[in-house]
C-alpha cells in the first residue's frame, strides 16, 4: 500500500486512481466530520462528495510542507460544511422574510362580521357607479389611486374624490342604519 505522502504526489500530478484511494483512505473519516458537523446524514454526504471534487480540481494547491491529505481533506470538509450551514441559514432567513411579508391566511369571520360584510356589499349597491368603482379598486384590487386612474382612465384627483366621498357616503349610511353600537361599528370601520 501507498504511504499518504506517495498518494499525495500521484494526486498533484492529476492520476485519478489516486483520488480513488484517497476516497477510500479517508473518505469515512470526511464523512464522519461533516456528519458531527451538520448533524444530518444526507447533507454529510453531499459534503463529503464535494470535498473530493474540491481536492481534486484544487489538488495543485496541496502542499506537502504544511499538513498531511487527511488533514487538507479534512479542512476543506470543514469549510464546505460550514458552507453548508451558511446557505442553510441565509435560505432560512429567506423563508422567514417572505412568510413574514405575505398576508395572514383569512380566518373565518364570526357572525357579526359576516353580517357586516353583507351590510357593506348592500351600501356599496347604493353608490354611484364611479365611486362603488373606485372603492373596489382601492379595496377590494388593493390599487393605489395612480392606479385606479389609469385602469378608469379618470383624472387622479376625481379618484381621490370619489373614494372620499364613497367613504363619507358609506359610513354616514352606516351610521343612519344604526349599525355603530357594540361590535358591529368595529366590524364595520375594519371592513370599511
Amino acid at each position: 500500500m501507498n504511504s499518504d505522502d506517495e498518494l499525495a504526489e500521484r494526486l498533484r500530478a492529476g492520476d485519478e486512481t489516486a483520488l480513488r484511494e484517497a476516497y477510500e483512505r479517508h473518505g469515512a473519516a470526511v464523512l464522519y466530520l461533516a456528519q458531527r458537523l451538520l448533524g444530518n446524514q444526507a447533507d454529510a454526504e453531499d459534503v463529503t462528495q464535494v470535498t473530493f471534487v474540491a481536492a481534486w480540481t484544487g489538488r495543485d494547491g496541496f502542499d506537502p510542507q504544511r499538513g498531511t491529505i487527511p488533514s487538507w481533506l479534512l479542512g476543506i470538509a470543514r469549510r464546505k460544511a460550514v458552507d453548508r450551514i451558511r446557505a442553510a441559514a441565509r435560505e432560512q432567513r429567506t423563508t422567514e422574510t417572505v412568510q413574514a411579508q405575505q398576508p395572514a391566511p383569512p380566518v373565518e369571520g364570526s357572525p357579526e362580521r359576516i353580517v357586516d360584510r353583507l351590510v357593506i356589499a348592500d351600501e356599496m349597491k347604493r353608490l354611484p357607479d364611479e365611486q362603488r368603482r373606485a372603492l373596489e379598486l382601492a379595496f377590494y384590487d388593493d390599487l393605489t389611486h395612480p392606479q385606479i386612474a389609469a385602469v378608469t382612465g379618470l383624472p387622479l384627483g376625481t379618484v381621490k374624490s370619489h373614494i372620499r366621498r364613497g367613504m363619507a357616503n358609506l359610513r354616514r349610511r352606516w351610521e343612519v342604519d344604526g349599525a355603530t353600537s357594540g361590535s358591529r361599528s368595529a366590524g364595520a370601520s375594519r371592513a370599511l
